[in-house]
C-alpha cells in the first residue's frame, strides 16, 4: 500500500509541477513579449524583496508540520497531529504580520535606497497582502505532504498559476501603456490575488480531510513541548533560508549595479539580468520536476524512518536518489549544452538566452543535485548544516559579484555562478553521503553517464544539422534522439538496472 501510494503522489507531483513549469514559462514568453527584458529584470528586483518577506513568513514552517506531522501520524494521536498544525498556523502568522508592517511601512525606503528604482514603490506596498496566506498555506501543504495527500497541493498550485496568469494578462494589457511601474503592480497584484486564492480553496479540502484522522493509537505527546519541537526545525531553516535569501536579494541588487560598471555592458545591465534569472534558470530547471517531486516526497519518509532508527533503508534510499538525480542530470545538461541556442530562439525568440542557455548547461547537475541532497537533508535533521552552507555561500557570492563584475561583466557573473553550484553541491551531497552512509561509485555512476550524455547528445546534434530542420522539429527530435540513445547507454553498461527503480520505490 504505501509503494503504491508512494508511486500515485510522484506522478501527480510530478505531472503537475511540469504542468506549472510549462505555463511558467510560456507566462514568462508572453511577458517578456510585453514588458521587455528590462521589465523581467525590474519584476525580478521587486520578486527579491518578495521572496525575502516570504521567508520571514513561512520558511521552515512547512517542513516543520511535514516532519511533526508524520512522526505523530506514526507514534501520535489525533489531537496531537491537529495540535502541531494549529501552532504552526498561529506561529507563521505572527512572522507574516512583522513581515508586512515592514514592507508596507518601508515600501519607499526598500524602493529608492536599496533597489535605486522608484518604480517599485507601489508594487512593493502591495506585496504585504499575500504574506499571511503564503504562511497558513504553506502549513497547510506540509500538512497534506505528511498525510501523503499529494493531490490537494498539485490541484492548488495548479489553481493559484491559473489565477494568476489570467489576472496578470488581464491587467497587464490594460496598463502596460502607462509604463513599466503600472506592469509590475499588476503582476504583483496578480501575484498576491493568487496566493489568497489558493489558501481558500486548500482550507476547503482540509476541513473534511480533518475528519479523516482515525485509527491513530499513539500516546498523546506533552502540549509545552510542540512549539520547542517546532522552533528546533523551523527556526534552523528559517534563519538560514531568511539570511540566505536576505543576501540573495542584497545580490540581486548588486548585479545589475555592478554589471552597469562593466565598460561594454552599457545600458542594458537590468535586461541582463532579466535574461538570465528571469529567462534562462526557469528555462534550465524545467526538466527537474521528477527530481523535486521526489525530493519533497521523501521528507516525510525519510523523518519516519529515521524516527523509527532504520538506518539501512535511509542509506539505500539516499544512493540510489542521488544517483537517479546525476544520471538524469547529465543528460540534460548535454541537451542544453548542444541545442541551447536553438531552445532560446524557439522559446524567446532570443539567441541572447540560447546563448547563456548553452553557457550555463555544465552546472545542471550540481543544481539538480545541491537541490535534492537539500530536501533530503532536512528530512534528517540535518537543517542546521544547510543553514551555514547557505550563509557561507551567499556571502562569498556577493564579494565576487562586487569584486569581478565591473572588470569581467555577464561572464564574470557566469563564473560566479560555476563556482558557487560547485561549492554548495560538493558540501551538501558530501554531508548526506556521510550521514546517511551511502555509497556513490564514481567510474560507474557518475563518470560513465556523464560522458555518455554528452557524446550521444554531440551525436544527435551533429546528424540533426545535416538536415535543415525547423527550430520546433530540431528540438523535439534532439531531446527525443538524444534520451532515447543515453538510455540504452546506461542500461547496457548497467549503470540503472529496472531493480534500482523498483528498490527505490520499495524502500
Amino acid at each position: 500500500m504505501r509503494k503504491t501510494l508512494f508511486i500515485k503522489n510522484a506522478l501527480i507531483l510530478t505531472v503537475s509541477s511540469l504542468v506549472l513549469r510549462f505555463a511558467g514559462i510560456i507566462f514568462k514568453v508572453w511577458l517578456a513579449a510585453r514588458i521587455g527584458s528590462e521589465g523581467i529584470g525590474l519584476y525580478q528586483l521587486i520578486f527579491s524583496v518578495y521572496m525575502l518577506a516570504s521567508t520571514f513568513a513561512s520558511s521552515g514552517i512547512c517542513t516543520a508540520v511535514t516532519r511533526l506531522a508524520a512522526e505523530e501520524l506514526a507514534l501520535g494521536t489525533k489531537k496531537g497531529t491537529l495540535k502541531i498544525l494549529r501552532r504552526c498556523i498561529q506561529l507563521t502568522l505572527i512572522m507574516a504580520a512583522a513581515s508586512a508592517a515592514v514592507l508596507f511601512f518601508g515600501a519607499d525606503i526598500i524602493a529608492l535606497k536599496f533597489l535605486g528604482d522608484a518604480r517599485a514603490v507601489i508594487p512593493i506596498k502591495i506585496l504585504p497582502l499575500s504574506l499571511p496566506f503564503m504562511g497558513m498555506t504553506s502549513c497547510l501543504r506540509g500538512y497534506f505532504i505528511a498525510r501523503r495527500r499529494i493531490t490537494p497541493n498539485a490541484l492548488s498550485q495548479i489553481f493559484e498559476q491559473a489565477v494568476r496568469i489570467l489576472l496578470v494578462v488581464t491587467l497587464v494589457s490594460k496598463f502596460s501603456s502607462k509604463g513599466l511601474a503600472a506592469s509590475c503592480a499588476a503582476v504583483v497584484f496578480g501575484d498576491v490575488s493568487a496566493e489568497i486564492f489558493s489558501f481558500l480553496m486548500l482550507f476547503f479540502i482540509w476541513l473534511p480531510d480533518r475528519r479523516k484522522l482515525t485509527g491513530l493509537s499513539g500516546r498523546a505527546r506533552p502540549p509545552f513541548g510542540i512549539v520547542r519541537r517546532i522552533l528546533h526545525i523551523s527556526v534552523p531553516i528559517t534563519s538560514g533560508r531568511y539570511l540566505n535569501t536576505a543576501l540573495r536579494t542584497a545580490e540581486n541588487i548588486l548585479v545589475p549595479r555592478n554589471l552597469a560598471k562593466y565598460p561594454f555592458s552599457g545600458d542594458n545591465s537590468l535586461s541582463q539580468f532579466g535574461m538570465i534569472k528571469g529567462m534562462a534558470l526557469p528555462v534550465l530547471f524545467f526538466p527537474s520536476a521528477l527530481l523535486g517531486s521526489i525530493s519533497t516526497l521523501l521528507i516525510p519518509e525519510m523523518s519516519e524512518a529515521s524516527a523509527r532508527g532504520r538506518a539501512a533503508l535511509v542509506s539505500a534510499a539516499t544512493r540510489n536518489i542521488l544517483k537517479l538525480t546525476a544520471v538524469m542530470s547529465f543528460i540534460f545538461a548535454a541537451i542544453f549544452f548542444t541545442g541551447g541556442r536553438e531552445i532560446g530562439l524557439l522559446i524567446y525568440k532570443s539567441e541572447d538566452v540560447g546563448g547563456l542557455l548553452r553557457a550555463l548547461a555544465p552546472i545542471v547537475p550540481l543544481m539538480y543535485l545541491d537541490s535534492v541532497s537539500d530536501g533530503i537533508l532536512k528530512g534528517l535533521d540535518q537543517q542546521a548544516f544547510s543553514f551555514r552552507t547557505a550563509v557561507s555561500d551567499s556571502g562569498i557570492r556577493i564579494i565576487l559579484i562586487i569584486a569581478l563584475l565591473p572588470f569581467f561583466g555577464l561572464r564574470g557573473f557566469i563564473w560566479i555562478m560555476y563556482f558557487s553550484n560547485f561549492l554548495t553541491c560538493a558540501l551538501n551531497v558530501g554531508r548526506l553521503i556521510k550521514v546517511s552512509r551511502a555509497r556513490i561509485y564514481i567510474l560507474n555512476e557518475i563518470i560513465l553517464p556523464l560522458v555518455s550524455a554528452f557524446c550521444v547528445s554531440f551525436l544527435s546534434d551533429t546528424l540533426l544539422r545535416l538536415f535543415s530542420l525547423p527550430g520546433l522539429f530540431y528540438v523535439i527530435i534532439h531531446c527525443a534522439l538524444s534520451a532515447g540513445l543515453y538510455t540504452l547507454l546506461i542500461f547496457l553498461f548497467g549503470t540503472v538496472k529496472p531493480d534500482d527503480i523498483r528498490n527505490l520505490i520499495k524502500k
